[in-house]
């Protein structure tokens, strides 16, 4: 009882199995293998009406069997280019039909190639003797049925493989070809990468030695000017010392600039965008005289993105410069606050006390400002306020999804391709893949050649 049990158990288990696999497989596989079968059905079974064989009930069953190969081809390739075997023998010739289709798609899915062959060649020579003893029911068979035998064993089983395998080994030359030019692009990437960070450094180095010395001038001998104002013009001390202080931090954001183009932050870059950088920015404005304060009802600029603290840094500065130029004496407030998943913050001014003709500024500051928030997939709006004044906001990201610029394209080719170098480059040559193809197209012909006047045969007796 259990001997006999066990094959039951095991065909349970593999039609389990078979049943999973066909739940698992896309849609479009399935449709497009229930009509390929449906296909193959009616090909081995419409035309029996037409041309009834002598066995009507085992060309029948040929045909049905010549239809369940085609899906069966995909899960058990090598199975179904040995249960071919009967389809050969049998006596349904339109089934027989179907036969170098499936080998042909059979055999391109058999690895290694030593194995498909083995494959093979077990059944033709099994296609070969099964027909020789079904002529043997009926007599000895003739020496040239066993010619037409293997004649027909040649050209619907080994010239099919033989296309199929040459078709697989191209897809697996094209699979190399591709992961090739992956890594061919990978390669260009990082060396244009290389290429940018190599300029991008020359021009900090650049900047560093003309405009970081000339700054650094500035700042001594402003420093030298606040010492004697003190001594000789006390009401010119406080003037003095504003433009020292402000030579010192332009030569902070030189460095800050210089730490961008090097591809690298300075310890104090992370400071950018906080409560106490802004309160330090509207006391810089309060020193120079405008009459500016800091409403801040924020939490995520603390543990938000560089990127957007510096941004939140850039609106708040560019709104206080932009208010002490072109609206001196008026009130300012920056405001901070959330939105969910995004930071608000805007820089409002009131009309000046004394109106003042328009500035000869050229909103280079709002083009770079705007282009800046618009790469972190941000708004900026900008314009005068109806009641009198201008109104500068920003909504930024707190956790922008663009990757920063330099970082774009060091990421990693998706699956792994281009990662590693391919195999030697001679044996990935379009030639190479043109000729094999060419070549799997050349065997079928003789196939389908033998294939139709075996039909019309049928037809015409």
């Amino acid at each position: 009882m259990i001997s006999a049990a066990q094959p039951w158990r095991g065909t349970i288990r593999e039609s389990a199995a078979i049943r999973d696999a066909v739940r698992a497989a896309p849609r479009r596989t399935v449709v497009t293998e229930s009509v390929l079968a449906c296909l193959a059905l009616l090909c081995a079974l419409a035309p029996l009406p037409l041309v009834p064989p002598a066995h009507p009930v085992m060309a029948a069953l040929l045909g049905v069997w010549a239809a369940l190969l085609v899906p069966a081809r995909r899960m058990y390739p090598a199975l179904t280019v040995l249960c071919c075997v009967p389809v050969m023998a049998g006596d349904n010739v339109w089934a027989m039909v179907v036969v170098p289709c499936v080998v042909w798609s059979a055999a391109r899915r058999i690895a290694p190639a030593q194995r498909a062959w083995q494959v093979v060649g077990m059944s033709v020579a099994g296609s070969v003797l099964a027909s020789v003893a079904v002529q043997s029911l009926s007599g000895l068979p003739k020496p040239a049925y066993l010619f037409a035998d293997a004649g027909a064993s040649a050209l619907f089983i080994l010239m099919p493989a033989l296309s199929g395998l040459m078709l697989g080994r191209r897809r697996r030359l094209t699979g190399l070809l591709r992961e090739r030019n992956a890594y061919l692009e990978h390669a260009r990437s990082l060396a244009d990468e290389a290429a940018r960070m190599e300029e991008r450094a020359r021009i900090a180095g650049e900047m560093h030695d003309l405009l970081g010395h000339r700054i650094g001038l500035i700042s001594v001998h402003a420093g030298a000017l606040q010492l004697a104002a003190e001594r000789q013009a006390p009401p010119l001390a406080a003037h003095a010392e504003l433009l020292h202080t402000t030579a010192g931090t332009a030569m902070e954001e030189l460095r800050g600039i210089l730490g961008v183009l090097r591809h690298h932050t300075d310890e104090e870059s992370g400071e950018r965008g906080t409560r106490e950088d802004l309160s330090a920015l509207v006391a810089d404005s309060r020193s120079a005289g405008a009459d500016a304060e800091l409403h801040w009802d924020a939490t995520g600029p603390a543990d938000a993105d560089p990127r957007t603290r510096q941004a939140v840094h850039r609106v708040a500065r560019e709104g206080l410069a932009n208010a002490l130029k072109h609206a001196s004496g008026a009130p300012v407030r920056v405001t901070v606050h959330d939105e969910g998943d995004m930071v608000v913050v805007s820089v409002v001014n009131d009309a000046p006390p004394v109106p003042r003709s328009p500035g000869d500024g050229n909103r280079s500051g709002l083009v770079g400002l705007r282009e800046r928030i618009g790469l972190l997939g941000g708004t900026l709006d900008c314009g005068p306020r109806p009641e009198g004044g201008f109104v500068l906001a920003a909504r930024i990201p707190v956790r922008p999804d663009v990757p920063p610029a330099h970082a774009a394209s060091m990421e990693p080719v998706p699956g792994g391709a281009g990662s590693r170098p391919p195999l030697p480059t001679e044996v990935l040559t379009w030639p190479r893949l043109l000729g094999g193809g060419c070549a799997a197209m050349l065997v079928l012909l003789p196939t389908i050649g033998g294939s139709l006047m075996l039909l019309i045969m049928v037809v015409l007796d």
